[in-house]
This record gives C-alpha cells, sequence and structure tokens, in this order.
C-alpha cells in the first residue's frame, strides 16, 4: 500500500477554479480506478488556499497506474499554472490492520 500527503498551496486568483478540478478528479479516482483506495482533498481551516491530500493506494502499481489516466492528467496539466508550492510526502501506516476499520464505519451517503 502506498499513503501519502501531498500539501499543495494555490495562487489566491485561481482557487475556485482549482478546488471544482480537484474535486473532479478525486471523485473519478475513486470512483473509476479500483487501486485507488482514498484520494481525500482537504483546506487548512486558516489558509483556504493550503491544501492537503490524504492519497491511498491497494499498491505502486495503482498509483502508477493513476498517474496515467485521462483524469489525472487533465487535473495535473489544468491546474499547474494555478499551483504555487507542491510537496509530496510519503507516510508509512503504523497500524494498516485497523486503518480498514476506518472505511467500514462511514456511513454509505
Amino acid at each position: 500500500m502506498i499513503v501519502r500527503i501531498s500539501e499543495i498551496q494555490v495562487h489566491a486568483q485561481h482557487l475556485e477554479q482549482y478546488k471544482a478540478i480537484l474535486q473532479e478528479e478525486a471523485e473519478a479516482s475513486v470512483r473509476l480506478e479500483p487501486g485507488v483506495i482514498a484520494i481525500f482533498p482537504m483546506s487548512r481551516r486558516d489558509s483556504d488556499t493550503e491544501f492537503r491530500i490524504l492519497e491511498i493506494y491497494a499498491s505502486r502499481q495503482a498509483y502508477e497506474a493513476h498517474l496515467k489516466t485521462p483524469h489525472f492528467q487533465k487535473y495535473k496539466s489544468g491546474t499547474l499554472h494555478m499551483v504555487k508550492s507542491l510537496k509530496l510526502v510519503d507516510m508509512h501506516a503504523t497500524d494498516a490492520q485497523t486503518m480498514g476499520t476506518m472505511f467500514r464505519k462511514m456511513p454509505n451517503r
């Protein structure tokens, strides 16, 4: 499994457009890709131009396949000029067994 946190800061003048493209990409990734466990975008409460995206992939192969999808390519090329800074932080799950429980607890909506 791959767990990553993307730390992104966008230029304020592109905020609404960035959020729309990000939402579209995250939804398509989870819906269309079996190897994408989660793409969960969040913005900081104290800075609406700073985002964190929790990304969880079933495997390295799933992550590499994700990078080649049309929806990710559209996101990447469409937002490149909007992004002020990007940092990708690879994480290690300290309790991978319990991690799956989180998703089972969420009610279907």
